[in-house]
C-alpha cells in the first residue's frame, strides 16, 4: 500500500513538473491571466464527476451528513484568492525565465511552510536552518547574475513562492474541516472568476488562440489541476507527510527534465549547481520530521 501510495505521488509530481512546460508554451497564444483562467475552469469541471460520485455515494450507504461534508464559501473564497496571486505570479513569471528555474524557485515553499513555524513560536530544527541555508545558496547560483541582480522573472516566481507557502498552510488548517473535494473545486472557480476578470481588462480572448492553445489549456486544467490533485489526496491516505513532501518536491526535477526535452532550455554550470543546491536544501528540510514519523511508527509497531 505505501509503494502504491509513493507511485501515485511520484505521478502527480510527474505531471506537475511537465504543467510548467504546458503553461510556458501556452504563453505563446494568450495572456497568462486568461490562460489561467481557462485551465483553473477545465481543474473544477474535471473534479465535479468526484463530488457528485461521493456525494451519491454517501446518499447510497445513508451516512449521516457531518460538517466535512460541506466547505463554507468563505473558505473556498479566501483559499482561491491566495491561489489567484500565487498562480498569477508564477504565469507572468514564466514569461520571463524558464520552465526549469521556475518550477525549482516555486518549491522554495517545501522550505518557507516550516519556517514559519518561527512565528507561531515553534522550535526549528537544525536540519530546517541547514537546508534553508542550502537553498538561499542554490538560488543565488541559480537566479542572481553576475550584476548581482535578480531577473524579473525569477523575482516574480520567488514572491509567487510565499504565496505557495500560504496557500498550503491555509489549506492545511481547513483541510481536516471541510469536504476536501469541494474546497478545491471553489477554489480553482474563485482563482478562475479573478483571472479572466483581469483578462478582460488587461487582455485580448480570442478563440483562435485558444484552439492554438487546447493542449497546452488541456493539460494544464485536467491533467495537473485536476487529475495530479486527485493522485494528491489518494497518494497521502497512505503516505506520511514528509514522504509526501519530498516525492513530491521532485516536479522541479520532471520540470527540468521537460523543459530540456520539449522545450529546448539549457542550464548553465552555475544553474545547475544550483539546482542541485537547492534541492539538497529542500530534502534536508524535511529529515527531522521524516525521523520523527519513523520513530513514531516504530513505535505503534
Amino acid at each position: 500500500m505505501q509503494f502504491k501510495s509513493n507511485l501515485l505521488l511520484l505521478l502527480a509530481a510527474a505531471i506537475w513538473g511537465f504543467a510548467f512546460v504546458a503553461q510556458r508554451v501556452g504563453m505563446d497564444f494568450v495572456g497568462p491571466f486568461t490562460f489561467n483562467g481557462v485551465r483553473f475552469i477545465l481543474g473544477a469541471v474535471s473534479l465535479l464527476p468526484l463530488i457528485f460520485y461521493y456525494r451519491w455515494q454517501a446518499k447510497r450507504s445513508c451516512k449521516a451528513v457531518d460538517e466535512r461534508q460541506q466547505c463554507p464559501w468563505h473558505v473556498g473564497l479566501t483559499a482561491g484568492i491566495i491561489l489567484f496571486i500565487a498562480a498569477s505570479l508564477q504565469q507572468i513569471g514564466l514569461i520571463y525565465t524558464t520552465a526549469g528555474k521556475s518550477a525549482f524557485i516555486t518549491c522554495l515553499y517545501i522550505v518557507l511552510v516550516p519556517l514559519t513555524g518561527i512565528f507561531l513560536k515553534q522550535r526549528i530544527q537544525l536540519s530546517t536552518w541547514l537546508g534553508s541555508a542550502l537553498a538561499i545558496i542554490g538560488l543565488y547560483f541559480l537566479c542572481v547574475k553576475e550584476s548581482f541582480t535578480i531577473a524579473y522573472g525569477d523575482f516574480l516566481e520567488l514572491v509567487g513562492a510565499f504565496f505557495w507557502a500560504a496557500h498550503i498552510l491555509f489549506i492545511d488548517h481547513y483541510s481536516c474541516k471541510v469536504n476536501t473535494l469541494q474546497l478545491a473545486f471553489f477554489q480553482f472557480i474563485t482563482c478562475a472568476v479573478l483571472s479572466l476578470t483581469v483578462a478582460g481588462l488587461y487582455e485580448t480572448i480570442s478563440i483562435n488562440a485558444l484552439m492554438a492553445t487546447s493542449i497546452p489549456l488541456l493539460y494544464g486544467g485536467i491533467c495537473s489541476v485536476g487529475i495530479a490533485y486527485t493522485l494528491q489526496i489518494v497518494g497521502q491516505k497512505n503516505a506520511s507527510p514528509s514522504h509526501a513532501a519530498i516525492i513530491l518536491s521532485m516536479e522541479t526535477v520532471f520540470a527540468a527534465i521537460g523543459g530540456w526535452l520539449i522545450l529546448g532550455e539549457q542550464l548553465g554550470y552555475f544553474e545547475l549547481i544550483g539546482c542541485a543546491l537547492m534541492m539538497s536544501g529542500m530534502l534536508l528540510s524535511q529529515l527531522s520530521s521524516l525521523q520523527g514519523e519513523t520513530v513514531a511508527e516504530t513505535t505503534k509497531g
